[in-house]
């Protein structure tokens, strides 16, 4: 599934071809035709995200709210557009370009109240400017549960997922299975900054890469990664793997239907 950083990238992608532009809208796939009808011809006004909820907003008519989901993909092209295949669940083309949404969870027209009513249920985006880490901290302190599987809630933080929980708590030394309430207030605000930092950067580079200078393959004269989710990382993904800082193998195991990793020298409880 797609983490935040991918979700705001796409907005600003959708604002960049889109915006303030009049557009055909259409559903070949069938399953958003009637919303497909009432939209075509409409202007983007703007693209909103929030965690991993992505909003197009449309002059006069509502919001299209999109959650990829598991299977979800959004292809970008230039125009002209070429015919579209059955499984497009949404299309939308301008003079000069075109997008086609496949397979998300969510694809749905939407009122302004519905909207707020989605931002009221997540937790705090630290890719958004409105985010308020204390009251994210507020429920973290209060929690028994895990630190790890509190940052993948996302009505605690919005849109992290498995690969920025898992390297944001190696980056910080933070045994995965710590409860929260067991999270100083310095530990949160040291982990709250670098989410922000390292997601703006995914937006940027539109990847992940959560190693700092020092640890680069090139630096290290180490291999670099390759694997289909691209980025370099320090635990994601690299089960029995020899930690880049230590050397021990790194571990996985399931915790709340998600692989989890972490290094059990580096991140000691």
């Amino acid at each position: 599934m797609p983490e935040g950083h991918t979700i705001h990238r796409l907005a600003q992608d959708h604002t960049a071809a889109f915006a303030r532009s009049a557009v055909r809208v259409s559903s070949p796939q069938g399953k958003f035709a009637d919303a497909a009808a009432l939209l075509d011809g409409t202007v983007l006004d703007s693209a909103d995200a929030h965690g991993k909820h992505l909003f197009l907003g449309f002059r006069g008519t509502g919001w299209v709210h999109i959650h990829l989901g598991l299977f979800g993909k959004v292809t970008f092209g230039p125009a002209p557009a070429p015919p579209p295949t059955d499984t497009v669940r949404l299309r939308l083309v301008n003079e000069s370009a075109y997008v086609d949404l496949r397979g998300p969870t969510t694809c749905a027209l939407i009122t302004d109240p519905e909207k707020q009513a989605i931002h009221d249920r997540l937790g705090p985006d630290p890719l958004r400017p409105d985010a308020d880490p204390e009251a994210a901290y507020r429920r973290v302190s209060r929690s028994r549960t895990t630190v790890a599987a509190l940052l993948m809630d996302q009505k605690v933080i919005a849109g992290v997922g498995n690969v920025y929980r898992a390297e944001v708590l190696f980056r910080h030394g933070i045994d995965p299975y710590r409860p929260g309430k067991d999270i100083t207030r310095a530990e949160w605000d040291a982990i709250w900054q670098d989410l922000t930092g390292l997601m703006r950067e995914g937006v940027r580079n539109n990847r992940i890469d959560t190693v700092r200078p020092e640890h680069t393959p090139e630096a290290m004269g180490r291999p670099p990664r390759v694997d289909d989710h691209g980025g370099e990382v320090y635990v994601y993904r690299r089960a029995n793997q020899p930690c880049h800082l230590c050397g021990e193998p790194v571990r996985t195991a399931d915790l709340a239907a998600r692989n989890l990793f972490w290094c059990p020298a580096c991140q000691k409880r």
